[in-house]
C-alpha cells in the first residue's frame, strides 16, 4: 500500500507532533513500514542526522522523535524545510538538511515555489518507499492569508490527496469553535479532504463532552475520531516553545535528603532547550525555565542554553539584569553551565560577522576563551569522553568556535581523536555539544560534581536512570493513547482509502478560491 494522512491542528501546540508520533508508534507496532513527514517546520529545536554520504544535516527535533516512534533512522527527507528564526522578522532556511538562505516576510514568498517543489518530490519518494507516511501540518490550516502559496497544510493535502484529521487542544478552551472554524474557513476543495477531528488534552468527565462532540458532527458532517486525555508525562522533545511550562516534567522525589534546583535561562531566541530535559529525568532534580532574576539567584545550577542569536541574547541578558545575577552566582563558587550559544556568552569576547554582524563584543568573561563565528555552519554527530574516560555522545549545530583559549585550559570533553571540546574553569562549565546529557554515565558524574560545588551533600544521584528508556516509555505511551482512545479502525480506513466521498461543505468557506503553488 501507499497510504498517507495529514495531521493538522487548530493552533500551534495543539498536539500535532505528539499525535503524529503516536500514530507512527501504533502503526509500527502493527508491522507497518511507516515514516513521519513535516514539509516545513519553524523551530530552533533541531537535531543533526547523518546521511549515507556521511554528511550531517538538520531536521526538526520533533521529526527525529517521530522517526524513533516509527522505528526508523531519522533523515533529512522527514523534514525537508526547516526555518530557524533569528529574530522576529527573519529566519535561516534549511533545505534538505543544509542552510541555503536567510529570509524575511517580504522575500520568503519568492522562495516558496522552490521549497514546494522539493517538498512534493520528497513526499513522493517517501510514499514510494514506505507503506504509510504520516504528515504533520504547521500552525493552522485556516491561515487564509497564507493559503495561496501553502505547501504545508491543505496545499500539501490537496497536492497528495491526503485525508486530513484536525486536532484541537481543549485545555486552552474554545475547542469546538476552533474545530468548526477551521473547517468553515477552508474552501470547498480543501474541506473535501478534512475527514474529522481529534480532541486533545481532555481532563474530566467524558460524558459531559459527548453532547458537544455530537453537535460538532451535526454542524460539520464529520466525526470526532477520539478524545486524548491530558497526560503530564508527555513532555520530552516538545515541538513548540509554547509547550514549555515553568518546570520540566514531573520530577521524582530525591533519593537522598536534598533536591538539586536547576534554573535554565529562557532566552528570547533559545535553541535546543531540549538539552536540559535529560537532567529533568533524574529523581530529585527540579529543572525550571525562567526569566526571573530571583529564581536564577536561588538555583544550585544555572544553565545558559543554546541560542540562535548569541550576541543579541547576550544583550538581552544584560538588559534584564540577568547577566549580573549569573556573574554573582559564578563568583560565589556555585556551578554554571553554558551550552553552545550559552557557552559562547561565557567567553571573554565574541567576534560575530555572521549572525548579528556586530563585530567584536565583550562576553561575560567567565571562561578564558575567545569566540569567533564562521560562515559555514558546523553540523556533526560527536563522540568522546569526560571525567576520566566516561563516554559521551552529542551533536553540534553552530557557527561559533573557540578561536583562542588560554594555555593549559581544562576541556570539559575530549573527542575520540583527542581534540579538546569546551572548557572548565573551577565551577564554570561550557560546551558546544548538544545532547551530551542524554549519555547516562556523563550526566551522573556531572550532577555529582554540581551537587558538590553547590554544597548539596544530601543529594544522591540515581544509578539506574536511562534517558533512552524514559524516551521509549514516552513513545510507547503515545502509542497506547492512540490505541486506547481513538477509533483506530476508522483511522486505518482513512489511511487505506483516502478522503471519504461526500463530505458536506460548511459555509462560509474561504472568501476567494486559493491559487495552488
Amino acid at each position: 500500500m501507499s497510504g498517507g494522512l495529514l495531521v493538522a491542528g487548530t493552533t500551534s501546540d495543539a498536539g500535532k507532533s505528539v499525535l503524529t508520533a503516536g500514530i507512527c508508534r501504533w502503526l509500527h507496532r502493527r508491522g507497518v513500514k511507516v515514516a513521519p513527514f513535516k514539509a516545513q517546520n519553524m523551530s530552533n529545536n533541531s537535531a543533526v542526522v547523518v546521511g549515507a554520504d556521511g554528511r550531517g544535516g538538520e531536521i526538526g527535533r520533533a521529526q527525529a522523535m517521530q522517526a524513533a516512534a516509527a522505528g526508523i533512522a531519522p533523515e533529512v527527507r522527514l523534514n525537508p524545510v526547516l526555518l530557524k528564526p533569528g529574530s522576529d522578522l527573519s529566519s535561516q532556511v534549511v533545505l534538505l538538511g543544509e542552510a541555503v538562505d536567510h529570509v524575511h516576510a517580504g522575500n520568503f514568498r519568492a522562495l516558496k515555489p522552490r521549497l514546494a517543489e522539493t517538498v512534493h518530490a520528497t513526499l513522493t519518494e517517501l510514499r514510494a518507499e514506505y507503506d504509510v507516511v504520516v504528515c504533520e501540518g504547521a500552525g493552522s490550516p485556516a491561515e487564509i492569508n497564507l493559503r495561496d502559496s501553502d505547501f504545508v497544510n491543505m496545499g500539501l493535502a490537496r497536492h497528495a490527496r491526503l485525508p486530513t484529521v484536525v486536532v484541537g487542544d481543549i485545555d486552552r478552551g474554545g475547542v469546538f469553535a476552533a474545530l468548526f472554524g477551521t473547517v468553515a474557513l477552508l474552501d470547498a476543495a480543501d474541506q473535501a479532504l478534512v475527514a474529522g477531528f481529534v480532541v486533545n488534552k481532555f481532563r474530566g468527565d467524558l460524558g459531559l463532552l459527548r453532547p458537544g462532540i455530537e453537535m460538532l458532527t451535526a454542524v460539520t458532517g464529520r466525526p470526532t475520531y477520539g478524545v486524548l486525555p491530558f497526560d503530564v508525562d508527555l513532555w520530552l522533545d516538545a515541538e513548540d516553545s509554547l509547550a514549555y511550562g515553568r518546570t520540566l516534567g514531573r520530577p521524582g522525589p530525591p533519593l537522598g535528603t536534598q533536591w538539586l534546583d536547576v534554573a535554565v535561562v529562557r532566552l528570547p531566541r533559545i535553541s535546543n532547550a531540549t538539552d536540559v530535559e535529560a537532567l529533568a529525568t533524574e529523581p530529585g532534580v527540579r529543572v525550571r525555565l525562567t526569566v526571573e532574576p530571583a529564581e536564577v539567584a536561588a538555583a544550585d545550577l544555572v544553565v545558559l542554553p543554546g541560542s540562535k542569536s548569541t550576541v543579541d541574547d547576550l544583550g538581552w541578558l544584560r538588559d534584564q539584569g540577568l547577566a549580573d545575577v549569573v556573574c554573582r552566582h559564578a563568583a560565589a563558587g556555585r556551578p554554571l553551565l553554558g551550552i553552545c550559544g550559552g557557552f559562547q556568552m561565557l567567553a571573554r569576547s565574541i567576534h560575530d560577522e555572521v549572525e548579528s554582524r556586530r563585530g567584536t563584543v565583550d562576553g561575560l568573561g567567565l571562561l578564558p576563551v575567545d569566540i569567533s563565528f564562521a560562515a559555514r555552519k558546523t553540523l556533526a554527530r560527536s563522540a568522546g569522553t569526560a571525567f576520566d574516560a566516561v563516554p559521551v555522545h552529542g551533536y553540534e549545530i553552530r557557527h561559533g568556535y573557540v578561536a583562542r583559549a588560554d594555555p593549559g585550559l581544562t576541556p570539559l570533553l575530549t573527542h575520540l581523536d583527542g581534540r579538546p571540546e569546551g572548557a572548565v574553569a573551577g565551577n564554570v562549565f561550557g560546551t558546544h555539544w548538544h545532547g551530551a546529557f542524554e549519555s547516562d554515565a556523563f550526566r551522573r558524574r556531572f550532577l555529582t560534581e554540581v551537587a558538590r560545588l553547590a554544597g548539596r551533600r544530601g543529594f544522591v544521584v540515581a544509578s539506574d536512570t536511562s534517558f533512552e528508556g524514559v524516551r521509549e516509555r514516552s513513545l510507547d505511551r503515545l502509542g497506547d493513547l492512540v490505541e486506547e482512545h481513538l477509533d483506530t479502525d476508522a483511522l486505518w480506513r482513512l489511511i487505506e482509502d483516502g478522503p471519504p466521498a461526500g463530505l458536506p461543505f460548511v459555509p462560509p468557506g474561504a472568501p476567494h478560491p486559493p491559487t495552488r503553488p
